[in-house]
């Protein structure tokens, strides 16, 4: 058997207005049709209405304290026990984490039809904030899933 593939992580550039990777890597996922431009306007509209609205605290730390409430600790896999499948609760590894919490946030605000999405996206960062909103919700069904399977725990 050949050496096991190991994708490649391309590094990313910072934004310019916070010199943050998280934020360029929440840009490019919210970015549709290669229309960055648009994405990152979003985005900045967002933290500006954040600002407006929660005048106590940093926009910055509104989305980064939000998306660590989104991303999730632990995950259920289904794994195969002679002709059985378990729900088996699993760590998640810190790029899954990212890559979850970022992806269950745009679901949430893709999820309400009918407004701009900065408000949307507003609205979603200030309620991850708070431990409340869509994607949050997600997160807590997860961790819910898992902790009703940890007695399948010792097939991981």
């Amino acid at each position: 058997m050949g050496a096991e593939y190991v994708p490649t992580h391309r590094d990313i550039e910072p934004d310019p207005r916070f010199n943050s990777k998280l934020v360029t890597k929440f840009i490019n996922c919210l970015m549709l049709d290669g229309k960055k431009s648009v994405a990152t306007q979003v985005f900045y509209n967002a933290l500006e209405i954040i600002e407006k609205r929660m005048t106590d605290v940093e926009p910055y730390t509104v989305f980064a304290v939000g998306l660590e409430n989104v991303k999730p600790h632990i995950e259920v896999r289904s794994k195969r026990v002679g002709g059985a499948t378990y729900q088996v609760p699993t760590p998640v590894s810190p790029r899954r984490r990212q890559a979850l919490g970022i992806r269950w946030m745009l679901e949430a605000v893709r999820g309400k039809k009918g407004r701009p999405t900065a408000n949307s996206l507003a609205d979603e960062l200030m309620a991850a904030y708070r431990r409340e909103g869509a994607a949050f919700t997600k997160r807590d069904n997860v961790h819910r899933m898992a902790d009703a399977n940890k007695a399948f725990s010792h097939f991981a």
